[in-house]
């Protein structure tokens, strides 16, 4: 009881003393992490995963696809470069990786990675791609990687207080890259990526429309997914109605950016 109640304490400290007003959103968010060192540890499992890619033979070879995911990432860079200016310093680089896997992510720092998997699988069109690749970058200039390992380092930090107060050695169970690298993010996060993603693609010039079609497709390949309370993504319907009350907005900023 003592250990519970003193972990609560300390992560009620850590939410007090660690809180920060995101510059782009303007919500509030748990930053235990500094940006250089969520940069230096993002930067080192981007090279770990590209490295092993390419060992295996997973790095993609075909130079069409390659300059397609490129082309389409740097009109999206040039837009975060605008949204969020400390990424003008970034260090950004996209790997498509020959995979199955239906996937894509984007890391603090602008290291970048999409398979090969939800490209073919859902037959994304241009503008689908620069709208996953989107709702990707604005993770990233969101500060969602550094709240993930923010809420890894709290629970580190539990975990620690837990070693000291029962005597045994908690911390080996849960190392804090470990649970940066599984925690999900949150549903807020998803939502707020979605909302500046498809802004951010709208600036590049990448129809809104493209985020709902692209969601239709992810709801048809994932079978709707499981009930919205059980998991931290919205449910494909809740997602696909939030953007279609976006896309009138958006649809200036894309306009403007075609002409």
């Amino acid at each position: 009881m003592k250990t519970k109640l003193a972990a609560t304490a300390v992560l009620l400290t850590l939410g007090l003393t660690a809180c920060q007003e995101n510059p782009v959103s303007g919500r509030n968010q748990l930053v235990l992490v500094s940006e250089e060192q969520a940069q230096a540890s993002s930067s080192q499992a981007y090279a770990k995963t590209v490295s092993e890619a390419q060992k295996k033979g997973k790095l993609s070879t075909n130079a069409a696809l390659n300059a397609r995911v490129k082309r389409i990432t740097d009109r999206l860079v040039a837009q975060a470069k605008i949204m969020y200016p400390p990424s003008r310093d970034w260090d950004w680089s996209i790997a498509v990786i020959d995979e199955p896997t239906v996937n894509a992510w984007a890391m603090p720092g602008g290291k970048m990675a999409i398979y090969t998997g939800i490209i073919d699988k859902l037959k994304l069109s241009d503008d689908e791609i620069g709208q996953i690749m989107g709702h990707e970058i604005s993770h990233a200039i969101l500060g969602h990687g550094r709240e993930r390992m923010s809420r890894a380092m709290a629970t580190q930090g539990t975990l620690q207080l837990g070693s000291v107060l029962t005597g045994r050695d908690l911390t080996a169970l849960a190392p804090v890259a470990t649970i940066a690298l599984t925690l999900p993010n949150s549903r807020g996060a998803e939502s707020e990526a979605d909302r500046y993603g498809i802004e951010l693609a709208a600036r590049a010039g990448y129809n809104p429309n493209a985020a709902v079609s692209l969601w239709e497709k992810m709801s048809t390949a994932s079978g709707n997914g499981p009930p919205q309370f059980l998991s931290t993504h919205p449910t494909p319907g809740n997602r696909i109605q939030a953007l279609n009350a976006l896309v009138p907005q958006m649809m200036p900023l894309y306009e403007k950016a075609r002409s």
